[in-house]
């Protein structure tokens, strides 16, 4: 740089130097050129002629970027000085006129746009396969029952495909997070220059429109500083991460010897060192484990950007590392978890004799004495004294007789018992949302209009 006499302190340029993480930017930043080199070409600072070497230089240089064993300089400091750097061993001193009308302040804000946008859209894919697992799984498993659980504990019996299409909702919300990413990102930064726009009066429109942007930032101060929908991307993958920690989580659990409820493909398992027996659900483990570093992630943008004075800071370098792990980590884990429910297995039996156990109708007993009249409070304390009962005599609840029935209330009758059946607690439940087949089979058309909704989401947008 003209303005320094001092070449950089070898530590500085260390500390400085983003090219070993932003070469990851250069598709971006190549497409990004040959929009701003149109758009100069449209108010007269290139001529055809100058435009027409302009861009195929810069399709020379994504050439030899993408060719195997090409390695940048020691003297790129980022991706915009190499692309501008070897664009200029292309096409010569004419490469220069390529920085008129943009500083590399707005150019790098514009690229990682262009970035959130194309992985936002593939956040949005990968969840919709998953959804499309889960829906399967789900309508297969209709009708077979299993223990719902609170505090990890057996709690209310549901059906199987009931429990997983609670994590189908969350999918469908967090597409939702990555679409409103998407529409963060589609506001184009290019034009506002360092800082305070540019003297070149370029059709922002017609630039945006050339990238796939929706619109253009009305402030260049906020255009040259935001990175608002970098934050809602990395929010949105930390949630989505955080629900695929919870499915890992339970599938760990289920497949267990002590719960028996499932099995995952060989293909997602792994073995052990020194115990031949093991097969270890290591994919599951590790959708449990990705959920902290990706909230790490994005709490390490967040501190970054907290109280930074605009527009331009340095510190803003940091957006592109947290950035990177979070698209890797949460792609790797959803396209993982697609995999991983297409092999998974269940065992009927297992479920089946969990899902019996008489307790878990202790509620059904405490809504039937309310049909009769008695509050419900009072109702919960009468069932909690049949349940010592039944626990101090180690009995199951079926076998008190009427007359220990009688003894907790004189509603208790003969109907105590039909209400004991797993079958009743089920479709008992026909409530909007409820897990009796009636209701189940209400969500389950739900469900497929929402994964039409989604594809629809993605069919519309341009990238």
């Amino acid at each position: 740089m003209s303005r320094f006499r001092k070449e950089p302190d070898l530590r500085f340029w260390r500390l400085n130097r983003s090219i070993e993480f932003d070469a990851r930017l250069a598709p971006y930043d190549i497409d990004q050129s040959h929009a701003h080199a149109r758009g100069l070409q449209r108010i007269g600072v290139l001529d055809s002629d100058e435009l027409a070497k302009i861009e195929a230089g810069l399709d020379q240089v994504r050439e030899r970027i993408g060719k195997a064993g090409f390695s940048f300089e020691a003297s790129d400091e980022d991706i915009h000085m190499a692309v501008e750097r070897l664009l200029g061993e292309e096409i010569g001193p004419l490469a220069g006129k390529l920085h008129t009308g943009r500083s590399r302040n707005d150019q790098v804000a514009t690229d990682v746009a262009m970035l959130v946008q194309a992985h936002s859209l593939r956040a949005m894919e990968l969840s919709k396969a998953a959804m499309e697992r889960l829906l399967e799984l789900a309508e297969r498993h209709r009708d077979w029952p299993m223990p719902g659980y609170t505090h990890l504990q057996r709690a209310q019996p549901v059906y199987l495909g009931h429990h997983l299409l609670a994590y189908f909702w969350m999918l469908a919300r967090d597409v939702l997070r990555f679409n409103f990413a998407l529409d963060s990102a589609s506001v184009m930064p290019l034009g506002s220059g360092a800082l305070a726009g540019v003297n070149w009066e370029i059709d922002r429109g017609d630039v945006a429109d050339d990238l796939g942007f929706t619109y253009v930032t009305p402030n260049s101060i906020d255009g040259a500083s935001n990175r608002d929908f970098v934050l809602d991307y990395m929010s949105a993958a930390a949630t989505c991460a955080m629900h695929l920690s919870r499915l890992g989580s339970e599938i760990v659990i289920w497949s267990s010897s002590e719960f028996g409820f499932c099995q995952l493909d060989e293909s997602f398992s792994s073995g052990s060192s020194i115990m031949p027996q093991k097969v270890n659900p290591d994919s599951a483990e590790l959708l449990r484990a990705k959920s902290p570093r990706v909230a790490a992630d994005y709490l390490s943008l967040l501190g970054t950007m907290h109280a930074l004075p605009l527009t331009y800071g340095k510190d803003m370098q940091e957006d592109k590392e947290p950035l990177f792990d979070s698209i890797e980590t949460v792609e790797s884990c959803l396209d993982a978890l697609e995999g991983m429910l297409a092999g998974i297995s269940f065992d009927r039996e297992r479920l089946a004799e969990a899902s019996a156990d008489e307790m878990l109708a202790a509620t059904e007993i405490a809504d039937l004495l309310v049909r009769k009249g008695v509050p419900f409070r009072e109702a919960h304390g009468i069932v909690g004294g049949l349940v010592r009962d039944a626990i101090e005599r180690d009995v199951a609840l079926s076998e008190l007789s009427e007359e220990d029935l009688r003894a907790r209330s004189e509603h208790l009758g003969g109907d105590f018992y039909e209400a004991l059946r797993r079958e009743s607690a089920l479709e008992s439940k026909r409530i909007e949302g409820g897990t009796s087949s009636s209701a189940l089979e209400r969500q389950i058309e739900l469900a497929r209009e929402t994964l039409e909704s989604v594809a629809g989401r993605i069919d519309e947008e341009p990238l």
